[in-house]
């Protein structure tokens, strides 16, 4: 039986949640457009003596064939956590510990006391049989997001813990939070959400708001780090031919998949404001960053449209461009999305400057069926 799991809040939600169902109306039904949801939460709140302030946004996964579940925590010492659910039968949960908290050194090293919660937690398992715990870091407002690789293990009270071996930022723009993950057999992909970077009446005025970014495959490479690489199939929505293959100048479509590579220092421009500003990315190997430069275009939030520079041995980048939503991937070794809102007298177009770079973009088109 299709079945969702959710965080149930009332009008007094100050934090704490609720776990709920919901079943699908008509399992035989694949839009699955209506559901009906339990009476009563399966888990009412937060278990007690644990002192928990945060708590919601479960995750579902199967561990050596029995199902389990995480929900992300905050306690009042300004501690984060990740808890653990017995939920093979998803009607019956059973608390099973804490699977780690920000205590934790090497989740200390990789996260600092940046967050005093940890939402929207999920694991990926990748094909070298490495885990991934993804972090939304929470710090009374979302803040940004995290990853820890490493091992899940049986713990003393019959539950899991995770063993951290490596750490760091998921990714490195200020577009970027909750992401959740699909694990499949051979792979695990990942979606985030990219909220709006714009004040509310630019987004009433659009009627919409919010994008899911393009789907990274997540893997772990030898040193323990995260690599994340747009998902293969999406080369399925690039146009026949190129719209460019070699550096120079060329008009920008809405959409596009580009690839740059470098040898030498080279800094492309994607956009142009009438005042002469300019949209860029800067890939110098010689230093080892790769810069994104939007700061011509403010967006809102805390933390500013400054330049962000990846420190990266980075010698080539793809850009995922689709509207005001922009991808970045150094390497597969950093990612950063951002939101960027051009208006009408911007003009879209790709200029290169530098020497020792291959350029090839195509248009990203919707895909066609037979």
């Amino acid at each position: 039986m299709p079945t969702a799991v959710y965080t149930g809040v009332d009008r007094d939600h100050a934090g704490l949640g609720t776990i709920c169902l919901a079943r699908a109306a008509d399992p035989d039904d694949e839009t699955l457009t209506e559901w009906k949801t339990l009476p009563e939460p399966v888990v009412a709140g937060p278990p007690e003596g644990l002192d928990v302030v945060m708590f919601r946004d479960p995750f579902v996964f199967r561990h050596e064939g029995r199902r389990w579940a995480l929900v992300g925590a905050g306690h009042a010492d300004g501690t984060p956590s990740v808890l653990l659910y017995d939920c093979d039968d998803l009607t019956a949960w059973r608390f099973a510990g804490v699977l780690l908290d920000g205590n934790d050194p090497v989740a200390a090293d990789a996260f600092g006391d940046k967050a005093v919660g940890w939402e929207c937690p999920q694991l990926a398992l990748t094909p070298g049989g490495q885990w991934v715990l993804v972090l939304s870091l929470w710090d009374g407002d979302p803040c940004s997001t995290g990853y820890l690789t490493g091992r899940l293990t049986p713990s003393a009270d019959n539950g899991l813990a995770f063993e951290a071996a490596a750490g760091g930022r998921l990714d490195h723009g200020r577009d970027f939070y909750a992401p959740a993950v699909l694990q499949e057999p051979a792979r695990a992909l990942m979606w985030g959400w990219s909220w709006e970077a714009r004040d509310a009446a630019e987004v009433a005025r659009a009627g919409w708001a919010g994008v899911l970014t393009a789907p990274r495959v997540v893997d772990v490479a030898q040193d323990g780090s995260l690599r994340l690489s747009p998902a293969p199939e999406l080369t399925l929505l690039r146009a026949p031919e190129p719209f460019v293959t070699a550096p120079g100048r060329a008009p920008l479509p809405q959409a596009y998949d580009l690839e740059l590579t470098a040898t030498t220092p080279v800094t492309v421009s994607l956009l142009r404001s009438p005042s002469g500003a300019e949209l860029t990315v800067r890939l110098d190997p010689d230093a080892g960053t790769v810069t994104l430069d939007r700061s011509a275009w403010a967006r809102v939030g805390r933390e500013g449209s400054a330049p962000v520079v990846l420190r990266t041995p980075a010698r080539s980048v793809r850009l995922l461009v689709d509207g005001s939503l922009l991808e970045l991937f150094a390497d597969d070794r950093c990612t950063v999305t951002e939101r960027v809102y051009a208006s009408p007298s911007d003009v879209a177009e790709l200029t290169v400057t530098g020497e020792g770079a291959t350029v090839t973009g195509w248009a990203q088109v919707p895909p066609t069926h037979g």
